[in-house]
Parts: structure tokens; sequence; C-alpha cells
């Protein structure tokens, strides 16, 4: 059992998009940062702070507690302390003849400690003392011998202010720097985007008319390339077809004359077999020139994929008598193929079907972003070992089912040079009749 590696997790952790990923390495040392200058001004700026402000606080508390020790009189006292809590902002009471009872409470830890070690070294021993918060103010209650000292003091002597704004400061901060960074990294990954589509689209066989080289001079570089490959290729495909249109009127000239020769002859057995090898003639180039076009210059439109396998199945089973043929077609169902090519497909797949079995289905249905589109029948099918060898153009199968019996063996390979061209596959399996099952796949 092979043991867990972080860095494989890490990986599968990650984003799979190039934007996702592109944010992570902009935002992380900004979280990093962020973090880091949090940290420094919590530890190292506002505790530091809270510590000489409530050490601040100690040093007067203590002088007003030696202050109300060293004035027994009442009225010097009061007016000493009155004079204090104007000074210092404090409200001050003395509470003569009560105590403090029970076990001392304190509320407010940051200046407990200091307050132990002021009274122990200003007055020379610990004093009693307990402390509660009251909304923003930290009672305070100090245990003398001749009464109790009760102080409200702010919180704010105590505490460094403005902590909450300074939080704040740093969150908005950080989402205006992720909202330019989000900004700016859409505008640089959306030219790589819409290249990824286009070469998508082009290798369905679908026109992007409007697609043009933009952003950063890398992507624009890799954008003309893919330009200058398509215009190759769509040269290359176009004088393929003009060369082929040429060769096709070429040798269909010789064959029509012929065939008119042969029309004015005498009706005999050796006439009938000269015009059956030209009729095999002209259907074995037909052939030839269907595999040699490939795609031709058919632009894929929007299809009602639907309709289009019904008329298919219904001129597979015209002028065949005693074969069945079902059809389990989805309603509906639509996409952008280029609809002469897919037509020629499903009728070299269906006619296959109807000449090695009696019986046969078609289906369409869609799943899971893909078109499938499946041809059964009833046949003798293919060892599933020679069913890549059946797509060899001008094979033929020696023995078992011969799909291509009678023909140029160009059937499965024009087939699946259709369906690939659509940026889809052509495969073979075994077919729930008992014979062979026939599957385009055409992504959506």
């Amino acid at each position: 059992m092979s043991g867990w590696h972080p860095f494989r997790s890490l990986r599968r952790a990650l984003p799979r998009r190039l934007f996702g990923r592109s944010l992570i390495i902009i935002v992380a040392p900004m979280v990093l940062l962020q973090g880091m200058v949090t940290y420094a001004f919590f530890v190292r700026h506002y505790s530091v702070m809270t510590r000489h402000l409530s050490a601040g606080v100690a040093v007067s508390v203590t002088y007003l507690v030696d202050l109300a020790e060293t004035h027994p009189d009442p009225r010097e006292r009061k007016a000493l302390l009155d004079m204090a809590a104007s000074t210092l902002n404090y409200q001050i009471t003395y509470l003569p003849g009560q105590h403090i009872a029970g076990p001392e409470v304190h509320a407010a830890p940051n200046i407990n400690d200091v307050l132990s070690a002021a009274f122990t070294r200003e007055l020379g021993e610990g004093h009693r003392f307990s402390s509660r918060m009251i909304g923003r103010y930290l009672d305070l209650a100090v245990d003398l011998k001749g009464g109790t000292l009760r102080l409200m003091i702010p919180d704010d002597r105590m505490l460094a202010g403005n902590a909450d704004i300074f939080v704040l400061w740093m969150v908005v901060s950080a989402l205006i720097l992720l909202a330019i960074a989000i900004i700016f990294l859409r505008n640089q990954v959306r030219p790589i985007e819409r290249l990824a589509l286009a070469a998508d689209a082009f290798g369905r066989g679908r026109a992007v008319p409007d697609f043009k080289p933009r952003g950063a001079s890398e992507v624009r570089s890799a954008a003309q390339a893919f330009l200058t490959m398509r215009a190759r290729i769509e040269r290359h495909v176009q004088q393929r077809t003009e060369m082929l249109a040429g060769v096709s009127h070429d040798l269909k000239t010789p064959l029509t004359r012929m065939k008119l020769q042969l029309a004015m002859m005498p009706e005999d057995a050796d006439t009938l077999a000269m015009r059956q090898d030209l009729a095999d003639m002209e259907r074995l180039l037909d052939e030839y020139l269907d595999f040699a076009r490939g795609e031709g210059g058919e632009e894929a439109t929007a299809t009602n994929l639907s309709r289009l396998v019904q008329d298919a199945a219904d001129a597979g089973l015209r002028g065949r008598t005693a074969k069945q043929l079902a059809t389990e077609i989805a309603p509906g169902i639509e996409l952008a193929v280029k609809p002469n090519a897919l037509r020629r497909c499903l009728n070299n797949l269906i006619d296959n079907a109807l000449k090695h079995g009696s019986a046969a289905r078609v289906t369409l249905h869609s799943l899971d972003g893909t078109i499938e589109i499946l041809v059964d029948d009833n046949g003798p099918g293919i060892p599933e070992a020679r069913r890549e060898e059946a797509f060899r153009p001008f094979h033929r199968l020696d023995e078992g089912r011969n799909l291509q019996a009678g023909g140029s063996g160009l059937g499965l390979a024009i087939a699946r040079d259709i369906a690939r061209a659509h940026g889809g596959d052509l495969t073979l399996a075994t077919s729930p009749l008992g014979g062979l099952r026939a599957i385009v796949r055409l992504p959506v």
C-alpha cells in the first residue's frame, strides 16, 4: 500500500483551472503578509502598549491608595480624592468601614499583575483588591485599613485603542487588493481561455470567425501560431477537395461514355456483366472520394439530431424487405454538426447492421455532456481482438463477419473519420442483440 504523500495531496487540493492557481499565487503571499503585520501589531505593539498603559494606571491607583491612607481626615481626604478624580478622569469613592468580603475577583488580568507588583513595591505590602468590567469601565475595589477605595476607570486608559479600526483597515485593504488581483487576472486569463475554446471548436469542425489574438505577448504569439496552423489546415483541405473534385470529374467522364456505349449494345450476358462492373467501379470511386474528402467544405450548423437520426434509419430500411429496424430516439436533441457528413456516417453504420443481421436497433440519447448514437444488430459480430482492425482503410476481414463484404473496406473508416472530425469517436462493442454495437460519441 502506497504511503501518504503531502505534495501529491496538495496537488489534488489545488484548483485545476489556471485562474484559480494564478489567484492563489497572488493571494497567498498577500494573506501571509497581512498575517505577519497583524501579528506584529497585536503582539509587539498592542500588547506592549497595553502593558505600558496598565502600568500607568497601576501607578495612579497606588498613588490614590497612598493618598487615602495618609490623610485620615475625611474632609481633606475627600477634597484630595475629588481633585484627583477630576485630574485623572476617574470616578473615585471612599467607603469607610467597608471591606472586600469573600475571595478576590480579578476580571481584568492585564492590570492585576502590575497592580500587585506596584502595591508591593510602593506601599511595602500587598493589598487585597477585586476588579470587574462594567461596560467600558473597570470597577476596581481596593481594601484599605479604614474602608474600601472604589475606582471606576475607563478601559481606554488601560487598553490600546483603535484596534478594531486597524483590523477593519486590514480587511478592507485586503479585499480591495483581492478585487484588483481578480480583475487583472481575469483579463490576463481570458485570452488563454478564448484560445482553448477556439482550438476545441476547430477540433470539432466548428467555425470561430471572431477569434483574434489578445492578451500578453506570449499569448498573442500562441494565438497567432494557432491561426497560422488553422489557415494551413484549411488550405490543405480545400486544395485536396478541389483536387479530388477534378479527379472525380476526370474519372467519371470515361465511365459515363462507357455506360452510354453499353446502353447502345444489344442485351446479353456480357453487357449485363459489364454494366455491373461499371456500377461497382462507380460505387467504389464514390467511396474512395468520400474517404479522401473527409470533412470536405461543409460548415457545422445547429441541427436537430433526433430528426437526422430518424431520417437515416428510415433511409436505411428503405428497399429492404424482411428486415426489422427499431428506433429509440430521444426527442429534441440539437447539436452543431455537419449534417451531410454525419448522415453519411449513420448511413454506413445502419447499412452494415442491416446487411449482416435480420434485425437492428438505432438509439439516440444524451449522457453526461455527451451525445451517444448506438447502432445494434443481431449479426455474427466481430471478435473483440479484431475490432480495431475493422477500421483500417481498404481492409477486409478474412473470416467471421466481414463488415465490408462486397465493398471497398472504407465504410467504418469513413464513419470513424467523420465522428472524429466532430471531436468525438466511433467504437465497437458487443450488442445486447447478440451481434455488433457501433457507438458514436459526440461532445456537446
